[in-house]
């Protein structure tokens, strides 16, 4: 097994390691051959031996001297074979006891030095230890009748020996599996630090607040850029502590407590798109945000927490606001012009004119009402958009149908002329808390759009039904249809779809945006399907009951 290469640092620890090992298992081992020889040391000075007892002494004596040199002597600081001469004295100390008395038994110790040069020294130890101890055994039992009892000590040296060398083989090459690993381990932990200063520096860097929340919903990786954008530092001591501002609605009025705002309810578990929220007290420098909070998931499927974004739209909001405010500051110079205009037009159209003269009145009148008609719904639009202004409902018990009778009766005429059918065959009594005024606005929208961007001789259908809690309003024609990839900009405003600019009548693209607003005022939605060539399908519900302030039009912000 090759092992990778090791830097320096790795090889003087393996170093000093192994020294330790090796001078920690020369004491053990000697200490346990010297504890074994002191007792039959002991069993001999008090009971009878037969034999050389001096030369047993010797021997013995040469083991405690070669214990105390294993204690010692710092093995850690000497050559890597020095330690081979205390078992290789052993085997002579034990030699000497087994010539003093052959019957003994004492040819048993040496599996302790045998064992040891195999578990220390790998396969050279083991030869030199095997070896050695058959062959002084051979030599002092070669006058002794060959037996069972005779060959059993050097088969056992040689089996305890070989299983030492086995063992202490796979416990370094366990070992050195574990060193590769523990390597593979600390390059990886090194690369994941790495890698999350590189993400850390990645999301500081970045102007937009980024949160993620663990599954517990404790706050696990947040950047820099969501405190600052959510708090404001005195400028004259940037170390002060941050000031949390007051939060506020999508409106800028609304108080929001702790519990209401974004980040808390990320927190526990809620999700949601574009939430818009003011911070900072009205009239001072304040700053809008945007969040956003979405789900993740583990690999298996399980809830892994959420990201919080946080964005801000103070600029963005603030340039709004002046565009619209620039626009319905023309538009309330327009209008007024151009009512005088009208007046003055219907005054001349009243006296005896000659037909060319009439005609070209007549179409003066039809453009000067355009224009009002557009001025008023950029003034709608504007109006709409604005954080502290939302449409005005008066909610009203009303039949749905008799609004869309009278919107498809207006519209009749213009249709007529091009031989477009409205039917209404499909509409039902549906009583609902509306206002009047602006749901027919809004069937004047669909209708007038239904008729405009019609092929010649193509039909609307107008239809209305009630269910327990909506009252459904369907307005379907069989006209140009816009694209699948228009169709989620069809309620965009100033929006205006590529089969409408081909046409010779071009609209303002504020229509449907104003009609969504006003569903929306009351509570409902208004959904469109398509199909080029085919035809629109527009659909608006509304709730049964009264409108819901709290459902404000998607422009406000």
């Amino acid at each position: 097994m090759v092992s990778p290469p090791r830097t320096s640092w790795l090889r003087r620890g393996d170093e000093v390691f192994e020294g330790r090992t090796r001078a920690r298992t020369t004491v053990l081992n000697q200490l346990l051959l010297g504890g074994v020889v002191l007792v039959l040391a002991t069993v001999g000075l008090m009971g009878r031996f037969s034999g050389d007892r001096g030369l047993f002494f010797a021997g013995v004596v040469v083991i405690f001297l070669a214990t105390a040199a294993a204690i010692a002597v710092p093995w850690n600081s000497v050559s890597v074979y020095a330690s081979a001469i205390i078992p290789i004295v052993d085997i002579i100390a034990i030699a000497m006891m087994l010539e003093a008395s052959t019957t003994s038994g004492f040819s048993l110790l040496w599996i302790f030095p045998a064992m040891w040069l195999a578990g220390s020294f790998a396969v050279p130890g083991l030869i030199l230890g095997v070896s050695a101890i058959c062959i002084t055994y051979m030599v002092q039992t070669a006058e002794i009748d060959v037996s069972v009892a005779t060959l059993l000590p050097p088969f056992a040296v040689i089996a305890l020996a070989t299983t030492s060398y086995l063992t202490a083989r796979r416990s370094r090459m366990q070992r050195y599996l574990l060193d590769a690993q523990t390597r593979l381990l600390g390059q990886a932990l090194a690369r994941a630090r790495q890698q999350e200063e590189s993400v850390t520096e990645a999301l500081d860097a970045v102007d937009f607040g980024i949160i993620r929340v663990a599954a517990d919903g404790r706050i696990a990786v947040t950047n820099d850029a969501h405190a600052r954008i959510q708090s404001i530092r005195d400028p004259g001591d940037p170390a002060a502590a941050a000031v949390i501002l007051p939060a506020f609605g999508r409106d800028g009025i609304t108080p929001l407590t702790t519990e209401q705002q974004p980040l808390a309810r990320a927190l526990r578990g809620e999700t949601f798109d574009d939430e818009v929220v003011w911070f900072g007290d009205p009239g001072d420098d304040r700053r809008a945000l945007t969040v956003t909070a979405r789900r993740v998931h583990n690999d298996d499927g399980t809830p892994a927490g959420s990201v919080v974004v946080t964005r801000d739209i103070t600029t963005e909001l603030s340039a709004i606001r002046a565009r619209e405010d620039l626009v319905a500051s023309v538009s309330h110079e327009l209008r007024t012009p151009l009512t005088s205009i009208v007046g003055y037009l219907e005054l001349v159209l009243d006296e005896d004119l000659s037909p060319s003269a009439r005609r070209g009145l007549e179409v003066a009148e039809r453009n000067a009402n355009r224009l009002l008609t557009i001025i008023a719904d950029i003034l709608t639009a504007s109006g709409s958009g604005r954080a502290t202004i939302e449409l005005s409902i008066h909610p009203e018990p009303t039949d749905v149908s008799l609004i869309a009778a009278s919107a498809a009766e207006l519209h009749a005429p213009r249709a007529a002329e091009r031989g477009i059918e409205i039917d209404t065959s499909g509409l039902e009594t549906a009583i609902a808390d509306v206002d009047p005024s602006r749901i027919r606005q809004v069937l004047d929208n669909l209708l007038s759009n239904a008729v405009k961007y019609n092929r010649d001789g193509g039909s609307i259908q107008v239809g209305t039904t009630v269910d327990r809690d909506h009252a459904w309003i369907v307005v379907r024609d069989t006209g140009t249809g816009v694209s699948v990839n228009e169709l989620p900009r069809l309620f965009q405003r100033f929006y205006r779809s590529d089969a409408v600019r081909k046409t010779s009548t071009h609209g303002s693209g504020l229509g449907l945006s104003i009609s969504r607003d006003i569903v929306r005022s009351h509570g409902g939605e208004i959904t469109a399907q398509s199909e080029v060539g085919v035809g629109t399908t527009f659909v608006v519900r509304l709730p049964v009951g009264a409108a819901s302030p709290q459902n404000a039009p998607e422009g406000s912000s």
